[in-house]
């Protein structure tokens, strides 16, 4: 007889191997419930909890032909949804301090302080040519197009870890060439 664990681990090798939607589906609604209320331990809202594991299950999807779990099932949705609630709180608390920013300094605004969106976009073009071009093009698929770190690696030839290092690489690079400006940056660079 199977246990629980080997159930879920033939659910991702299905998921994984021969982009079996039925087996992606069983794995969705006998996780979905119990990892909305882990959430909960994160988030104050069940809708935005839903977002968070929805997302989860979407990029799971989405990766699945790259999807390799060396731990449980289990364990790794887990921390999926623990990350992904971590990363929805540093996004709210950035947006937040951003606003509150805003607020403050209302009434010390000039016009000097008005940039337009085409500026800021030059501002950013201008600072990503001065770094090397894989390095750029790694930024660019990261912050632009949302691709993960694996997904460049694979599209690359290059280890996730030299993907990580691009991007450290490039965000000191930005946040040094355009620290005048990190206010309008702070969902690129933070």
């Amino acid at each position: 007889m199977n246990t629980q664990g080997e159930k879920e681990a033939e659910l991702i090798r299905r998921i994984a191997f021969l982009n079996d939607e039925e087996a992606f589906r069983a794995l969705f609604y006998d996780f979905f419930s119990p990892l909305c209320v882990f959430a909960r331990r994160y988030l104050d809202s069940m809708d935005d909890c839903e977002d968070v594991v929805q997302e989860v299950f979407y990029r799971i999807w989405k990766n699945r032909a790259q999807l390799h779990i060396e731990t449980s099932v289990r364990n790794f949705l887990l921390t999926s949804v623990r990350n992904a609630c971590l990363d929805s709180l540093r996004r709210d608390m950035a947006e937040e301090s951003w606003i509150v920013h805003l607020q403050e300094n209302r009434e010390e605004a000039d016009t000097s302080d008005l940039y337009t969106t085409h500026e800021l976009e030059e501002l950013l073009r201008t600072a990503l040519g001065k770094l090397p071009e894989p390095i750029a093009e790694t930024f660019r698929l990261n912050r632009f197009e949302g691709k993960t770190y694996t997904e460049i690696a694979s599209e690359k030839g290059l280890s996730v870890k030299t993907i990580e290092a691009y991007i450290s690489k490039a965000l000191r690079h930005l946040r040094k060439e355009l620290k005048d400006y990190l206010p309008f940056f702070i969902g690129i660079l933070g």
